[in-house]
């Protein structure tokens, strides 16, 4: 007579042999987990690929372009006679970058803190005088002249430090300090601690030093309103010359000239 074979029921939650099966809860919890970070995954590359695109969208535009040869600025006739190291070349034109960024954000906010704002009609008794700020403080152009020495001082490329006048949001003269950095121009303004690239600040560039030769000038005629750019969102420099997109900030309402 044949044994019948005993049929063996396996208890949920465990396979044959012994062994317990996953439960089903955990298994769900699993998987739960890995779409949780594969949806992370897909956020990060999405939020890489348009910063890509935004940074692309800038690139070509990512430096002031010369146009042609112009007169200095009033009350800029002599600067070079009177600050040899504003017109300064190098024998290799440096781009800033690495540490050096972190120096140019830190100096820009600590001299907008430490000069006065005062205008040269108060200070000399005429509309435009080029030189550092005295003990009673400068005006805009005198904070960018400050800030061309320090840097300079601080071991950056002096043919890298370009000392531009512009038009801001309200149409007023202006002036500032062009950065040239491996990421393209940056500007050093009194009227704001934020480093931000050239697009990003709205204004309008009419002219600045010539990179080439310091010592000249060169018309730039862009930016403001030749481009809309109130509205622009370009690359900031960050801590450790990191870049990072942000809204455009802006100016305060009035400064001195």
């Amino acid at each position: 007579m044949s044994e019948r074979p005993v049929r063996r029921h396996t208890v949920p939650g465990q396979l044959r042999g012994g062994h317990r099966s996953p439960a089903r809860g955990t298994v769900a919890v699993r998987q739960a987990g890995t779409r949780r970070v594969q949806a992370l995954a897909l956020a990060a590359l999405s939020a890489a690929v348009l910063l890509v695109g935004a940074q692309a969208a800038f690139a070509k535009d990512a430096f002031l372009s010369s146009r042609m040869a112009v007169s200095a600025p009033a009350g800029a006739s002599n600067l070079c006679g009177t600050y040899p190291w504003a017109c300064q070349q190098s024998s290799a034109a440096i781009r800033v970058s690495g540490g050096q960024l972190d120096i140019a954000i830190r100096i820009n906010r600590q001299l907008n803190r430490q000069v006065r704002s005062i205008s040269d009609q108060s200070q000399y008794g005429r509309v435009e005088h080029w030189s550092l700020p005295t003990a009673r403080g400068g005006d805009c152009e005198d904070f960018a002249l400050i800030k061309k020495k320090r840097l300079i001082e601080a071991g950056l490329d002096p043919q890298m430090l370009l000392v531009s006048t512009v038009l801001d949001r309200n149409r007023n003269a202006h002036a500032v300090l062009v950065m040239r950095t491996a990421q393209g121009d940056f500007i050093l303004d009194n009227l704001r601690d934020e480093v931000l690239h050239w697009r990003q600040t709205g204004y309008t560039f009419l002219r600045m030093q010539d990179p080439a030769n310091p010592a000249r000038w060169t018309a730039v005629i862009d930016g403001g309103i030749l481009r809309n750019d109130n509205a622009v969102s370009t690359p900031r420099l960050g801590t450790s010359g990191a870049t990072v997109t942000a809204p455009t900030v802006a100016a305060k309402a009035t400064h001195s000239r």
